[in-house]
Order: C-alpha cells, then structure tokens, then sequence
C-alpha cells in the first residue's frame, strides 16, 4: 500500500509539474516576458545569496582571528605583517591604514620637535585626528563593502511580487475576453485561463520569498560587522594615543641623550 501511494503521489506530482509547463508553454507572449523577467531576478538573487554568505562567513572568522592576534601580539609592526592572513577581515584594511598614517604623523612629529622638550599636546591631538579620520575613511569604505549587492535582494522581494501579479492581471483579462468571444462562462472555459495567469503570481513569490528572507539574515550579519568596525575605530585610537606617548617618551629620551635616532 505503501508502495502504491508513493507511486501515485510521484505521478499526479509528475502530472501537475507536467500541466505548468504546458501553461506556461500555451501562455501569450507578454506572460512568457513577465516570466522571463522573475526567472532573471531570481537567478541575480540567488547568485548574490551564495557570494554574499561566503563573504561574510569568512569575513566573520577573520575578524576573530584577526581580533585574537591584535590582543596577544605586543608590537604592531609584526601584525602588520602577518595582516595579510586576514585579508576577509574588514578590519585588516583599517589597520593597514591607521597604522601607516600613525608611524608616518609620530615621525614627523618626532623630527619636527627633536629640538624641543617633545612631542607638544597640540601636535599629540592634531595626529589622532589624522588617525581618526583616516580609520573612519576607511570603515566608510567597509562597511560600503559589506552591504554589497544587498539592494538587489530588497528589489527584487519588493518587486517581484507586482510583476507577478501583473502578469496574473494580464492573463485574467485575456481570460475573460476569451470568455466574451466564446460566450460561455462555464468552468471548463475559465479555468484554463485562469490558470495560466495565476502562474505568474506563483513565480513572483517564488522570486521574491528567498530573497526576503536571505536579505534580513545578511543584513544582521553585516550589522554585526558593522559594530565590529565601530568599537575598533575607537580601540585603534587608544592603542595611536599609547603610540605616540611613547614616541613622545622616544623624542625626550633622545634629548636626554638616552638613545639615538
């Protein structure tokens, strides 16, 4: 019994994939256009959901691990280094970025007052500024990044659907004007109108569900990113004010004659 049930329910399933196809075959030629426009949303859809998981699931395990290195390793310099096994990190490229512009402002700092008593308070703020804006140039950009091809999962949930029902309208009136010249309204006549206008409706949802659903996650997940990219913008400029306290300690120890540069 069992054996039977499965073979009747695998062929009314064969049946009725069967019948869509020959509605969308017998379909006029502007239902077959909506189609093809929802079967290309789809397909766009369905590529940006796989790249953009891939992207950010990797981007999540690099900024762990890149977060790991950056709390045991006690020199920049040497992270700097090892920043490219990291490179799916949002972060690494902010590094990359305020680390070059925080050496290159403490030298200049350093040569600029190698005379004097140090690094003056004045020149300490005016180079975490740089720092600063630099760092948030760059987590601009980022963040740009992760959003990614984002949009077009939030067009095509939220137009899908009324091309679909478009071609549904399209069709239930190329229905009832059939019905007009047969003069008959019986359901025999109707249906298979009907029918085939409904396809359209079907094929939207079936475009526009997914990507729904898989622009919430990804945007949660890049959000996630997101506030990574915040809380480092100002962990960065805590360890640049600790950096140049000590190229400040660096210029007066050379003025004491401590050390040479």
């Amino acid at each position: 019994m069992t054996t039977a049930s499965g073979f009747v329910l695998a062929a009314a399933t064969a049946g009725s994939q069967g019948d869509i196809l020959r509605l969308i075959a017998d379909s006029g030629a502007l239902v077959k256009f909506v189609l093809l426009i929802l079967l290309g949303f789809s397909v766009l859809s369905w590529a940006v959901i796989l790249e953009r998981h891939r992207a950010l699931r990797r981007a999540e395990t690099d900024t762990v691990r890149f977060l790991q290195a950056l709390e045991h390793e006690k020199r920049l310099a040497d992270l700097r280094e090892r920043s490219g096994r990291f490179r799916a990190s949002p972060l690494v490229p902010m590094f990359n970025a305020g680390f070059r512009e925080l050496t290159s402002a403490i030298a200049e700092g350093v040569s600029r007052f190698r005379g004097g008593a140090g690094i003056p308070d004045e020149e300490r703020s005016r180079i975490l500024e740089r720092v600063r804006r630099r760092l948030e140039e760059t987590a601009a950009a980022e963040a740009d990044r992760l959003d990614r091809n984002l949009s077009l999962l939030a067009t095509t949930g939220a137009v899908t659907p009324f091309i679909g029902l478009f071609g549904t309208v399209w069709g239930i009136t190329n229905a009832f004007q059939g019905i007009g010249i047969a003069g008959s309204a019986s359901l025999a006549a109707v249906a298979p109108g009907i029918s085939e206008a409904l396809v359209t409706t079907a094929a939207g949802l079936f475009a526009a569900i997914p990507a729904v659903v898989r622009y919430n996650l990804l945007l949660a997940r890049a959000r996630r990113l997101g506030g990574r990219i915040d809380r480092f913008v100002l962990g960065f400029a805590s360890i640049a004010e600790t950096q140049i306290e000590a190229g400040r300690a660096a210029s007066a120890a050379v003025e004491a004659g401590k050390i040479r540069v």
